[in-house]
């Protein structure tokens, strides 16, 4: 598709338009006449776009504008100025967007220009190839989880192919292979979903040239791509528009790509993925270009979208509300689609996830290499974002260079976060055991009840001796949420629990907290500890998004809800946050194990002891969840349940799900 121009049969209108209207984008522009300070990415596919158009419609003035930017790109002597010249991000996208402008109007152009432009892409793509060899096993040579890693190589294969440079294409196919197999097969992105637009689509040029030019199809090597959009999916917020900010993300409006939507659509047959194509090209396309902090950004994919949307795949809009992630360990669930909808995002996993976290120790212990730079993974185990309502109620902090755990909705002990944190890469040089992982996971798209239990003790310094600290997450099917934290500890240690908001926490009378989004609201209430000191301020994070541009800042204010213990071996907060008008429910009278019953649900907790006793309820369960009377209870790690006098379960192996 890409390196002939040829699209897959059938009509195209809105994407012939929308190519057409980039490649007139940057008419009133005056190309520049030596190295911007910031980023040039955007060269590239101010000269590509316009070259399809042309190779489309046939119209000159495409042509002249593709040749402006083309003569604009080669008379500069590097491709990046501020941040590894002629090695990164750079010379990746101007590589690739070049190469194919090279191939798709090489033969229109003036003979003086074709010839510059040729010389330019081979000493450009000797650069990057030596680069690559000489930093193998250090820096994106060998990143093999990472954007850096897909754009530099997708460029020099781009450039590889069109040229006939073998030695380039060769690299660059085998990097292909090993992070095709490395990727997790569930097709979560540890980096998040600003930097899964930016670079998943990469992946997929890459794939599309290596089967348009050898012959070779990969598609489903490793699994990771046919997946992957599942992953984007549930990490869209209800109505569409804004994605979860988990990892590095500039804003919660760039997360969209409708070339990759549509590539995976085309590929994979899936409904869904056409739907989101379709609504990123159009309805949302303007806004989340006009609010996006990531460049070049989403207009400048017109090339793509023209090339990959397939109007034979059908469209639909996404039903399915609940999804787990096992790889990132990252649970999602969500009342609905519609903008007034209630989502949650939970997560915990190691650095990178459990798949980059194993392979990469092997890396390093078998061949001395450093090949798991997750910068943009943060220290957020066991950390959710809220949104309900149209709003984000519990939210992450985004972008970092220093990143906390106090910047996220997480457990402080004695007022530390995560060892080795306060730094851009939190996960270098730590380690190996010092992992998180979910555990006792239930969702079900029937049932509306989603759970699991985060284990992060390990992310805390030895010192402090923490033996347990275990969050519980639960989310109802009228999408209230329910956390239970269990700390454990060698000596007394101060518990705090954090919650991260865009506007303050207003105090009630009845002791609750009154979060407010715009016109959003939601209840806090915290049934245990019964003693806590509640404060709350505001948190400021700074972070540079992108070392090609330095002099950019992007700054965020968090409103911080601290709750402190006193001093104990032992910490135990039981919270709801109810998002409308509702209250905070009632804590439920346990013998045994911890509850809350609000009206319709009761969420019945034992995520340790596995014990629970109530006046009705008498179960060997890590959880016990209950609707209305006419619904079946469903439990989690259970091997005894009685409900009423009736026993309804009773089994040797633990079961999760639901009962009767």
């Amino acid at each position: 598709m890409l390196l002939s121009a040829t699209p897959p049969p059938g009509p195209r209108p809105a994407q012939e338009v929308r190519l057409y209207e980039e490649a007139a984008r940057h008419r009133g522009l005056t190309p520049p006449r030596t190295h911007p300070l910031a980023s040039i990415t955007w060269l590239g596919p101010a000269a590509s776009n316009p070259a399809l158009a042309y190779r489309v419609g046939g119209d000159r003035a495409h042509l002249a504008e593709s040749r402006r930017w083309i003569e604009a790109a080669v008379r500069l002597p590097h491709w990046g100025k501020a941040h590894m010249p002629d090695h990164d991000l750079d010379a990746g996208w101007l590589l690739h967007h070049l190469s194919l402008t090279y191939r798709w109007i090489g033969e229109d152009l003036p003979d003086g220009v074709r010839a510059l432009l040729r010389y330019k892409l081979l000493l450009q793509g000797r650069r990057m190839y030596e680069f690559a060899v000489a930093s193998e096993g250090g820096w994106w040579s060998s990143s093999y989880w990472q954007n850096h890693n897909w754009i530099c190589y997708a460029g020099l294969a781009t450039a590889g192919y069109v040229l006939g440079k073998e030695e380039w294409t060769g690299r660059a196919k085998d990097n292909l292979g090993t992070v095709l197999d490395l990727m997790p097969e569930d097709g979560s992105h540890a980096e998040g979903v600003v930097y899964w637009r930016y670079g998943v689509p990469f992946l997929a040029i890459q794939l599309d040239l290596l089967q348009e030019a050898e012959g070779i199809d990969w598609w489903d090597r490793g699994g990771f791509l046919s997946r992957t959009f599942r992953y984007r999916l549930h990490q869209t917020v209800p109505g569409f528009a804004r994605n979860v900010d988990h990892g590095d993300c500039h804003d919660r409006r760039s997360g969209h790509s409708a070339g990759l939507y549509y590539r995976l659509a085309a590929q994979y047959g899936i409904p869904e993925a056409q739907w989101m194509g379709d609504l990123a090209s159009g309805e949302l396309l303007w806004k989340e270009a006009s609010e996006s902090g990531v460049r070049p950004g989403i207009l400048p994919e017109a090339y793509l979208e023209y090339l990959w949307y397939d109007p034979s795949v059908p469209a639909a809009r996404p039903t399915g509300t609940r999804a787990f992630f096992p790889d990132l360990g990252l649970l999602a669930a969500r009342t609905g689609w519609d903008d007034d909808a209630t989502l949650v995002s939970f997560k915990a996993s190691p650095g990178g996830g459990h798949k980059a976290w194993e392979t990469s120790a092997k890396h390093r212990a078998e061949r001395g290499w450093e090949t798991l730079n997750q910068g943009h993974h943060h220290p957020d185990s066991g950390s959710f974002v809220l949104v309900s309502q149209g709003e984000f109620l519990a939210v992450d902090e985004g972008y970092s260079n220093r990143k906390r755990a106090a910047h996220h909705n997480l457990l402080l002990v004695d007022g530390q976060g995560y060892a080795d944190e306060d730094r851009y890469h939190v996960y270098q040089d730590i380690p190996f055991e010092r992992q998180a992982r979910q555990r006792d996971v239930l969702l079900d798209d029937d049932c509306g009840w989603a759970h699991a239990t985060a284990e992060i003790a390990a992310m805390y310094d030895p010192e402090l001796g923490v033996r347990r600290l275990d969050r519980t997450l639960v989310f109802t099917p009228s999408g209230r949420l329910v956390l239970l934290d269990l700390a454990e500890a060698d000596t007394e240690r101060e518990w705090t629990f954090l919650l991260q908001t865009d506007r303050p926490t207003e105090p009630q009378p009845d002791g609750t907290r009154l979060i407010r989004s715009g016109a959003a609201v939601a209840r806090l209430g915290q049934f245990a500890p019964h003693d806590a000191s509640v404060t709350s301020d505001v948190t400021e994070v700074e972070a540079n998004p992108t070392s090609s541009t330095p002099e950019l800042r992007l700054t965020r204010t968090l409103h911080t809800l601290r709750s402190t213990t006193a001093r104990s071996v032992s910490g135990l907060f039981l919270t709801t946050i109810t998002p409308g008008a509702s209250g905070p429910g009632e804590h439920a009278a346990c013998v045994e194990g911890h509850g809350v019953a609000f009206d319709g649900e009761t969420v019945l907790l034992s995520p340790v002891a596995r014990r629970i006793r109530t006046a009705d309820v008498v179960a060997d369960a890590a959880a016990v969840l209950l609707g209305d009377g006419d619904s079946a209870p469903y439990v989690v790690a259970a091997t005894r349940l009685r409900l009423n006098s009736r026993v309804l379960l009773d089994v040797a192996e633990p079961y999760t799900g639901k009962v009767g």
